[in-house]
């Protein structure tokens, strides 16, 4: 059984470097842990949150490429993308930046928590324009910070509920919105959900706000196909299906993505199992939480 591990070892770290190249558009460093330090407390959640459950499985991935998706939407969010982000040239930047994020608050000490938040904070404060109606917008808005962290927290869930190892029963669904609240707030939002049903209210409640203007659709398209190895194309394909079938239905009409429900449930969510499989097997679990762990129990 030893030699078997032994044996496969290589095949999995050669596999998950090729996963964090991919992600990391091939010239990032693949080390993601710089957040997380060996000495601290349990941080802002601690090992028995539902926190820690929910990041620690690579079903974040699809949530997140849903929330961008929804971001894409509010057309003065979109216009702060579109005015001070690289997407074009770092397709998957803004997505290792949010894993970097949720590796600090979720699992680094209360210090590397207040960095990260405070680093946001400062980014913020010169993401500021007009958008093209002429409106203008401001990263630092609470309303804006808001939207973000909304969209964010709704895609990790759904995806969680759909593709996590576990399914959180209501009472535990609630506990992950009210403790990701907790660093909503400290980035500045107002009114932040509590539980899952303010999440699904306030979403509801955002929607006279949306609607697909040029930025939108040229970022969407981008998301959809991004400048990946040929290799990857068809293992990304599954990855946006997935994401796109997790989409309200609203949101799929309003973006021109309408997913087929036989279709996603039949073939899109068993392929992108198999695919998550193959990652986890791979990754071996998350070294953030690895760490965290190992921190807060050794300590």
């Amino acid at each position: 059984m030893h030699a078997e591990i032994d044996l496969m070892a290589p095949i999995r770290a050669e596999v998950a470097e090729r996963f964090r190249r991919i992600m990391s558009g091939g010239n990032a460093p693949t080390d993601l842990t710089e957040w997380v330090t060996d000495e601290g407390d349990d941080g802002l959640f601690g090992p028995d949150s539902v926190a820690w459950q929910v990041h620690g499985q690579l079903a974040t991935l699809i949530g997140g490429l849903r929330a961008l998706m929804l971001q894409t939407l509010h057309p003065l969010a979109m216009a702060g993308v579109a005015d001070h982000s690289s997407f074009r040239s770092d397709p998957f930047g803004r997505l290792q930046r949010t894993a970097g994020f949720l590796a600090a608050t979720v699992y680094g000490t209360s210090d590397d928590a207040d960095r990260a938040i405070a680093t946001v904070r400062k980014v913020h404060r010169h993401v500021r324009g007009v958008a093209p109606d002429g409106r203008p917008y401001s990263a630092s808005d609470p309303h804006l910070v808001t939207f973000a962290h909304v969209t964010e927290v709704d895609s990790f869930l759904a995806a969680h509920q759909v593709y996590g190892r576990t399914h959180l029963g209501r009472s535990d669904a609630d506990r992950y919105v009210a403790e990701m609240a907790v660093v909503a707030h400290r980035l500045g939002g107002h009114d932040v959900p509590e539980n899952v049903r303010e999440l699904r209210d306030w979403l509801e409640g955002v929607r006279p706000e949306l609607r697909l203007t040029r930025q939108a659709r040229d970022a969407v398209r981008f998301l959809l196909v991004p400048p990946l190895p040929l290799s990857a194309r068809p293992a990304y394909a599954i990855v946006s299906s997935a994401s796109i079938g997790l989409l309200p239905v609203w949101a799929q009409r309003m973006l021109w993505l309408p997913s087929v429900p036989p279709v996603d449930r039949l073939m899109v969510r068993p392929a992108m199992r198999s695919i998550l499989g193959v990652l986890e097997w791979a990754v071996q679990g998350s070294p953030h939480k690895q760490s965290a762990r190992l921190r807060t129990t050794e300590r």
